[in-house]
């Protein structure tokens, strides 16, 4: 049976690189399920991560496609591992906050514990060095996410320095080591 790895994409600029995300993990044979903040649609569409994923996009937490489920309850079910990807300071603060006001923050408080939650941070270097985004970080850390971390490039703002998202190669790599460290654990 194929995992299912939950892709939830915000609102940054390199929400265009989720189209590459959801094909690698689709072509490893993962089933991708894209969460999308709003904002991230003004950067990316969800019909591409649609025809890429083979999968409806998830939009609005308040959407319900069956009536017999209550969506992101299901979706956080269905979960083999939750990755936001790219993750602004917005989705930190509120994943760190447990605030939830959208479909990623929902499903995100909704999943079991032993889901593994990866976040991978895509800002300006000064965003990402704030010592509030490093507290809701720290925070997310002791409650079971692990960071993939920002590579220092320079930025589609102009500056240089630690901030751009990860590249889909690391990304991937930790994504599959960490369902083979789960599943290896669960044979035990």
């Amino acid at each position: 049976m194929k995992k299912t790895i939950l892709l939830a994409v915000t609102g940054s600029i390199s929400a265009y690189k989720a189209a590459d995300l959801t094909s690698q993990l689709g072509k490893l044979g993962f089933n991708v399920e894209v969460l999308m903040t709003k904002n991230a649609t003004a950067f990316i569409t969800p019909l591409t991560l649609q025809s890429l994923s083979k999968n409806q996009v998830h939009l609005d937490v308040m959407k319900e496609p069956d009536v017999t489920v209550i969506n992101h309850i299901e979706l956080a079910k269905r979960a083999d591992l939750f990755l936001v990807a790219p993750a602004t300071a917005n989705i930190i603060g509120k994943l760190a906050n447990g605030i939830a006001d959208d479909v990623v923050s929902t499903v995100a408080l909704a999943l079991k514990t032993e889901v593994p939650k990866l976040i991978a941070p895509a800002m300006n270097t000064y965003m990402y060095q704030n010592p509030i985004t490093q507290r809701n970080l720290k925070i997310l850390k002791e409650v079971g996410y692990t960071e993939i971390d920002p590579r220092e490039a320079l930025l589609a703002c102009g500056d240089f320095g630690r901030g751009a998202l990860a590249t889909i190669e690391e990304i991937t790599k930790v994504v599959l080591n960490i369902l083979s460290t789960s599943e290896a654990s669960y044979e035990k």
